[in-house]
């Protein structure tokens, strides 16, 4: 089966840090790109970041551009998001997703896989 496990979120404040973790299994790692999302209350969801697991190529939202870093972990199939110097608006669910490399670059394509969500609040 597929799962993406999406664990550490949490409860920080204003200028903290988090690290949220993206544990993927069911699927050949290498040839997708994995992403984060997030979606606040009465929002859309969002991209916020995503690195393809065969280049090591990277992408970032303009909101978090120079205080996110995503890497990943090819051994342990897991993606990572370390996340600096929060704001208040950075509270909402944050999602990982997957989706093969092709479609990625296509443009437009959905997202394969999705993993369930782990809430970041940031307090001010």
């Amino acid at each position: 089966d597929v799962q993406l496990q999406a664990s550490g979120g949490g409860l920080v404040q204003a200028g903290g840090s988090l690290r949220l973790s993206c544990a993927a299994s069911g699927f050949t790692f290498g040839d997708y790109v994995i992403g984060w999302f997030r979606q606040a209350p009465g929002k859309e969801r969002e991209g916020v970041s995503c690195i393809s697991s065969s280049d090591g190529s990277t992408w970032y939202a303009d909101s978090v551009n120079g205080r996110f870093t995503i890497s990943s972990d090819n051994a342990k199939n897991t993606v990572y998001l370390e996340m600096n110097n929060l704001k208040p608006e950075d509270t909402a669910v944050y999602y990982c997703a997957a989706i093969r490399q092709a479609a990625y670059y296509s443009g437009n394509a959905p997202w394969d896989y999705w993993g369930q969500g782990t809430q970041v609040t940031v307090s001010s």
